[in-house]
């Protein structure tokens, strides 16, 4: 019943903890580290689920043992008890300073092994990187480091352990010393029996053996309470991104939006966007240009709310999208980035990631349109084809294309776009380029440009510098009466465009 109870409390917990993690914003996760929360979620889960099982039973089982053997020894002789319990003050202080010390250590052990599992975890999703690097010997050392940390914080908790349940032991035996001592006098003196002096031993060795075992408890308590701790940060860790109580679903959109004087900083850092403001019609074509660190990403990460903006606000047909709940906007925008996630699944489960429930026909129509159907064919499954942890089967060009597909199932109203293809060939690029202009078709579309062609065509260009917006209009607009876009577009994307051509 105990191991039911415990693996039931772990199970929640997990489903607690991922379904927190779930709806946490980025901004927690930008500054966790992936293995502290791997190692929450399972280690200190596993040593809570030990506390709520067997932990507690030992304890239950201890503590009754303890009191039976104590109501017999009362009954039979009270000057022999009180004399057997006196030593139980101080074995009190002894538990309580031994789980002082006790505890953090085991925190700094579980933190530690978090370090660790995140360095385990970056040398197994960076394995290309560090072998073309030929940095196989540097990153061991790295992992031997911290794990020198750890096996330090093992040992030292193991002496710990050794020092203090042996002085739990003798402090518990020294009940045992004086009765023999003082109650062997009774005995010379004729003012109690041998037989009762051996019966009250037998019972004196029973409410020994549970304070004895209780300090080998102590230590599991002691790192449970730690663990539980760890685990109860992220249970209640509040996400910065939160609905409104009463906020209402989004409707159907057209793809209005409009930014009114919004402001950003990551973190309460320096702002990385200032008073911007602009207005985009339903179906328009929108380029963000600007250097690295001028804003782009912070736009788009704004409309579909992974972000809140610190000052103004960003509105969709309308509503304030504080106003409306987080499902219902996000359902209505398709995201397409350089970098794209692929989850270990089949390409027919990541095509129908945003829509699980669409039919075989519905798939295989988006990957048409993205231009992924014939290379999906020549898989060796088909669509049924795993593509491994994070694609790393497929070529830069097919995690793309079906990355397009994915947003093409989802038919949003509104996409965002990273058009940067510097990563495949031509050929490649000329298909994924196809694709995306099939994608924003009818659909309001924010694209971080790196290409001439977008920037022409885009209906209207936001042109960013330091998180300020500079100047925003059409490309002849802007050429005739924006000396900060006419540099931008002549020394970086038609030098760009110049080394494409080459």
């Amino acid at each position: 019943l105990s191991e039911s109870i415990s693996q039931s409390v772990a199970y929640e917990l997990r489903n607690a903890i991922h379904l927190k993690l779930q709806s946490l914003s980025f901004s927690y996760h930008d500054r966790a580290e992936s293995g502290q929360l791997l190692a929450r979620a399972i280690s200190d889960v596993d040593r809570v689920r030990f506390l709520t099982g067997r932990a507690l039973l030992r304890l239950l089982d201890c503590t009754v043992l303890f009191l039976g053997a104590a109501v017999m020894l009362v009954r039979m002789n009270p000057l022999l008890a009180l004399l057997s319990l006196g030593s139980m003050p101080l074995l009190a202080l002894q538990a309580y300073r031994y789980g002082k010390v006790f505890r953090p250590l085991s925190t700094a052990l579980q933190q530690q092994l978090g370090v660790l599992t995140t360095r385990l975890e970056q040398n197994l999703r960076g394995a290309r990187i560090v072998k073309a690097f030929a940095q196989e010997e540097a990153e061991c050392e790295r992992f031997d480091r911290e794990n020198q940390k750890l096996l330090g914080l093992t040992v030292r908790s193991a002496l710990v352990q050794a020092k203090n349940v042996p002085l739990m032991d003798l402090i518990a035996s020294l009940g045992t010393v004086a009765i023999i001592w003082y109650g062997g006098r009774l005995v010379i003196e004729g003012r109690l029996t041998l037989g009762e002096l051996v019966a009250f031993n037998t019972y004196l060795a029973q409410l020994v053996l549970p304070v004895r075992r209780l300090g080998m408890l102590i230590s599991a308590i002691a790192g449970a309470i730690a663990s539980g701790q760890r685990v109860f940060e992220i249970l209640d860790a509040e996400s910065e991104v939160r609905e409104k109580p009463g906020a209402v679903a989004l409707p159907p959109i057209r793809g209005h939006v409009r930014f009114e004087h919004v402001s950003f900083a990551y973190f309460g850092r320096q702002r990385v966007l200032e008073d911007v403001s602009f207005e985009v019609q339903p179906g328009q074509v929108v380029a963000l240009l600007g250097a690295t660190g001028s804003g782009k990403s912070t736009i788009i990460n704004l409309i579909p709310r992974f972000y809140d903006p610190t000052a103004g606000r960003v509105l969709i047909d309308g509503y304030d999208i504080r106003d409306v709940t987080l499902a219902s906007l996000r359902q209505q925008i398709g995201i397409v980035l350089q970098e794209t996630t692929l989850f270990a699944a089949s390409i027919r489960e990541n095509i129908a990631f945003g829509r699980p429930s669409a039919s075989m026909e519905e798939i295989i129509e988006a990957a048409q349109a993205a231009q992924a159907h014939e290379f999906i064919l020549q898989m060796p499954d088909g669509y049924d084809t795993r593509v491994g942890e994070r694609g790393v089967t497929l070529s830069g060009g097919q995690k793309q294309r079906i990355a397009i597909a994915r947003a093409l199932l989802k038919d949003p109203r509104i996409l965002i776009l990273d058009e940067a293809t510097s990563s495949v060939d031509t050929d490649t690029e000329l298909e994924i380029q196809a694709a995306l202009e099939r994608l924003m078709v009818g659909r309001t579309s924010f694209i971080i440009a790196q290409r001439l062609s977008t920037v022409r065509k885009a209906d209207l260009i936001l042109v960013l510098d330091r998180g300020r917006l500079v100047a925003q209009g059409t490309h002849a607009e802007l050429l005739q009466r924006s000396g900060f876009y006419a540099d931008i577009y002549h020394r970086q994307l038609l030098a760009s465009e110049e080394r494409r051509g080459k």
